[in-house]
């Protein structure tokens, strides 16, 4: 038994957590924050940090810890609920092993009943980034049936109380909300496999209500690409626990002798504030999670077939679309869904992984050739976890797909889920995609995922993980992007595997700037598609300019979703502008550091992007201004002591553009230094809705 009070601390380059016996079993996180002195006296840190007992509690008060258990007072939410055989466990874990040695904290759990073992790790794999990842361990002697598990417990500083979820739905994801921490509890939970249009799996602990930017906050990401519920409770006394569930599987979590099980990693990082957290967040991803990112090149623009043609294709209009995207500049043409057999609408075919040859009849070679022919890559859409019931694939196989014996099996967009934890359906998909990637130059796969699981047997999410690492193995200079309705599935499960992610369906531009506001939070610029669509927009109705829509699509990985036929020649114009600006700034853009930029105007979105010596920014207005000449626009996080030429890159807005006080300087280049941008900033136009500036800032050569 480990004596009560005894700590443990783990260091990284700017942080350290320190861990201490709480009571029996118990272990406790009593620091998390910027590193500590060498020297510092852990044992004075815990008891300075410790309350003295109140007249209406325990004389020894249990507080859960990092493993809570419900006995001998605790009643906050345990980590574990077990049943074994039909019988409800009374769990009893008892701690057996902690270590501490430079950034790891391992423990050992063993519970006394039915010999369930937990091995927790708390790792630090950057200067203020934490890996929590917890393994469970079932002896020989019988099965157990989990009805929960935490991928995550831990109580929260008591400086955070206010959180940042995310939640949405398909076409508007990530809606930030902020909440402050009471005694009510918070509960969050996703379902049927698509965890990205819930919150719980993305969330931000700060001080305040998140409007300002000058307070540290603690950034949390559960990576498990299936579903997962989140809990933040706080007690009587104010203590606030939370508690993340990041494997959750319809029925429990069936446990076999002498299985082990990995309940996901959760991924936490301390920011002094919230642009220092969003930048630890882009670095860990470049850094830790992104499949092999310093080997990428460029990232291409794209033109995806769907908005321009949808299933109304063949072989000499994509032919004629391919032509039309190369006049742009457009470098990679994706042929979107309908290319494959049985596929003139979304009712059928999915699962026949064949080209159509009623629309091809000498395959896809002749058009991959034309597109090569015009310096541009090929890429293609799959939806490889989908059968239609009106497929040969469903037809010889009926039991493929995820179902329940006892019931009908209803579809969702006309199609139903394959169950890739069998063998048989496994091969078959891998069989499938291999041969299309065999047989022709494919460098991109626009890899779908459009239903959600119902009924789910809670093994897919392993499958796909383990389909896309066989792939990336066996073809490792294709890239794929990950699309599931938009922005339904991210995490950084999917993105060990993945170089791109679709982070909505939806490309109305002032739609995508909320949208793109929140998933920068956590991800870079460099995998995020941006695409410029069509006007009207098919989901919003709303029409907006070309220069609006290619402005905001520029900040992310750009692409075009649209027929450049059903453009005017000056839209054509506009957007060949846009995307060689795209390509002259695609360094800065996709490996520099980020920044938000506040303004007092609640309708104007702005972001930056510094890499060395150079800098670019975009403004955007979506709302009519309250005041003709709006505020400013500031520019904080360049080296205040040097001077920068600063220009407005053309194409102008056309209306906007009117008001600018002297436009030859904008042109030219003012020289200001970085404080003077910071404190005093720039006074553009932007009184009108769906109006954009690009700033350009480039260090003065002396």
């Amino acid at each position: 038994m480990i004596e009560t009070g005894k700590s443990w601390r783990t260091d990284g380059d700017d942080i350290t957590l320190v861990f201490v016996a709480a009571g029996r079993d118990e272990i406790d996180l009593a620091y998390l924050g910027p590193r500590l002195p060498d020297g510092e006296d852990l044992s004075a840190l815990v008891r300075a940090g410790t309350f003295g007992l109140h007249e209406n509690e325990p004389d020894a008060p249990r507080i859960g810890g990092l493993l809570p258990q419900a006995h001998d007072g605790y009643r906050g939410r345990p980590a574990y609920q077990i049943r074994s055989g039909k019988r409800q466990a009374d769990c009893g874990f008892q701690l057996a092993h902690i270590q501490a040695n430079g950034p790891n904290m391992m423990a050992t759990w063993v519970e006394k009943s039915t010999g369930l073992q937990v091995d927790m790790s708390w790792e630090i794999v950057g200067p203020r980034t934490v890996e929590v990842t917890m393994e469970l361990m079932v002896d020989d002697e019988g099965d157990i049936l989990l009805d929960s598990a935490s991928s995550l417990s831990m109580p929260l500083p008591r400086r955070f109380n206010h959180m940042t979820a995310f939640s949405g739905r398909w076409a508007r994801e990530m809606q930030a909300k902020t909440t402050r921490i009471g005694p009510q509890a918070i509960e969050m939970r996703s379902a049927n496999g698509k965890p990205g249009f819930d919150a719980g799996n993305w969330l931000v602990f700060h001080g305040d209500d998140g409007q300002n930017n000058d307070a540290d906050c603690l950034g949390i990401h559960a990576s498990s690409c299936g579903d997962h519920m989140t809990h933040v409770v706080q007690d009587q006394d104010g203590r606030t626990c939370l508690s993340i569930e990041a494997l959750r599987q319809p029925g429990g979590i069936a446990l076999n002798a002498s299985d082990i099980t990995n309940l996901g990693q959760i991924t936490l990082i301390l920011g002094d504030n919230q642009d220092h957290l969003t930048q630890l967040f882009h670095d860990h991803v470049r850094t830790n999670v992104l499949p092999q990112r310093t080997d990428w090149g460029p990232r291409k623009v794209h033109l995806n077939s769907w908005e321009a043609l949808a299933f109304d294709l063949d072989e000499a209009k994509l032919k004629t679309l391919a032509s039309a995207a190369a006049d742009l500049g457009i470098e990679r043409f994706v042929l979107d869904d309908g290319w494959f057999k049985g596929r003139r609408g979304d009712d059928a075919g999915l699962g026949d992984w064949q080209v159509d040859e009623a629309i091809f009849p000498d395959g896809l070679t002749p058009l991959i050739d034309h597109v090569h022919g015009l310096d541009m890559d090929f890429g293609l859409w799959v939806e490889p976890e989908m059968v239609s019931p009106d497929s040969d694939l469903y037809r010889a196989h009926p039991d493929w797909c995820l179902h329940d014996d006892r019931a009908d099996r209803p579809t969702e967009r006309n199609q139903l889920v394959l169950d890739l934890s069998r063998e048989d359906a496994f091969a078959y998909i891998h069989d499938a995609l291999t041969a299309l990637l065999d047989n022709h130059d494919i460098a991109y796969l626009k890899w779908d995922h459009n239903r959600r699981l119902f009924p789910d047997n809670g093994l897919q999410q392993f499958a796909i993980q383990r389909l896309l690492g066989k792939l990336r193995q066996q073809y490792p200079a294709v890239e794929i992007e990950s699309c599931s309705s938009g922005g339904g599935r991210v995490s950084f499960s999917m993105l060990q595997y993945c170089h791109r992610i679709w982070p909505s369906d939806n490309n109305d531009p002032i739609e995508r700037l909320r949208i793109m506001e929140s998933w920068t939070r956590f991800l870079p610029f460099e995998i995020l598609g941006n695409h410029v669509g069509p006007s009207p927009n098919p989901i919003t109705g709303r029409r907006t300019d070309m220069d609006f829509r290619a402005k905001v699509a520029l900040f992310g990985h750009m692409g075009v979703e649209t027929n450049p036929a059903a453009m005017s020649e000056d839209e054509r114009a506009i957007l060949r502008a846009h995307i060689a600006l795209y390509k002259q700034w695609r360094d800065v853009l996709h490996g520099g550091a980020f920044r938000q930029l506040r303004h007092p105007e609640s309708s104007i979105y702005g972001q930056m992007v510094l890499s060395g010596q150079r800098a670019l920014a975009v403004v955007a207005q979506t709302a009519f201004a309250e005041n003709f000449n709006v505020a400013p626009v500031r520019l904080p996080g360049l080296d205040a002591d040097t001077l920068y030429s600063v220009t407005l890159p053309k194409p102008w807005p056309q209306k906007s553009s009117a008001y600018l006080a002297d436009p030859d300087a904008w042109e030219s280049g003012f020289v200001l230094s970085g404080r003077a941008l910071a404190e005093r900033g720039l006074a553009l136009p932007l009184t009108y809705p769906e109006t954009a500036w690009l700033i350009a800032i480039e260090e003065q050569k002396s």
